[in-house]
């Protein structure tokens, strides 16, 4: 039997599970790595709303990281919420001490209902602290204008804050199209090899309300992707076939939007290439 390799998310709990830790271990399994976690807040929160938040104590936080790559080191790590300047230094600690080879990181500032997970005073600590860490970074249009000061209204000006971000020390940014009107483009500027290219991976916006999670399931498929040792620009477009493939059978649960349907083409197909 093949052992599988270990790819570990950073991130909050949704009790509901289809966003954060939960919709990222999912995805890591479904795509045949074995998943591992460090929780940061436990969030409890369904479809429809957020009804509180509660942070993991940064000595937590440093010891889970311990526990996790003094004894199973994973090939690469996703990072999603970070709610405060302290839990952001603590997880940059544990980077810098273990030293992943890959890091993928979707900057959570809002849930899918519009809730808060993100302070408002932790945005100069993810630029300085965070970004510059990042193999991949994955925001979407309102947190790339956020992170840059920009407004982004085309796939150019989208290809111009990922440039202004990748001036921020990290290799590759994918920002991501879902917010605009029309055809859902995202854009990735890579300068994971010391040059940047830029690509775009363009889809047929899927009608549905049911897109919890799909932050989270992205940013973790890419870095399982890295983890099996795809590129970036590989890793980012098996990430989307996945993710879109979640979409298409969304799960009707829940009052509000509903979780995506990670096991999908496993429970039809059994583990495969996608």
């Amino acid at each position: 039997m093949a052992i599988l390799i270990p790819v570990l998310s950073i991130a909050g709990s949704d009790c509901s599970g289809g966003a954060g830790i939960q919709a990222d271990l999912k995805t890591i399994s479904a795509l045949g790595c074995f998943a591992m976690s460090v929780v940061t807040s436990v969030v409890a929160e369904n479809t429809a709303r957020v009804i509180s938040v509660m942070d993991v104590s940064d000595e937590l936080i440093r010891d889970q990281m311990e526990a996790v790559f003094t004894d199973i080191p994973p090939k690469a790590v996703k990072i999603g919420m970070l709610n405060t300047p302290t839990i952001m230094r603590a997880v940059a600690t544990g980077l810098d001490t273990y030293q992943p080879e890959h890091v993928v990181i979707d900057p959570v500032m809002v849930a899918k209902n519009g809730a808060p997970l993100m302070q408002p005073s932790s945005m100069q600590e993810l630029i300085t602290t965070i970004i510059p860490r990042a193999s991949v970074l994955t925001p979407n249009i309102p947190e790339a204008e956020q992170i840059t000061g920009m407004q982004i209204q085309s796939v150019a000006d989208q290809e111009a804050a990922g440039r202004a971000i990748i001036a921020l020390g990290c290799k590759a940014v994918l920002v991501k199209g879902g917010h605009s009107t029309g055809e859902a483009i995202d854009v990735l500027v890579d300068n994971s090899t010391g040059k940047i290219t830029v690509h775009q991976f363009a889809h047929a916006r899927i009608q549905t309300k049911n897109t919890h999670g799909t932050g989270c399931t992205l940013s973790s498929a890419i870095a399982t992707g890295l983890a099996q040792g795809m590129n970036t620009v590989d890793a980012v477009a098996r990430a989307k076939r996945y993710v879109t493939m979640a979409i298409e059978h969304a799960l009707e649960l829940g009052e509000g939007n509903g979780p995506t349907h990670h096991f999908y083409d496993v429970y039809e197909h059994g583990l495969r290439a996608i």
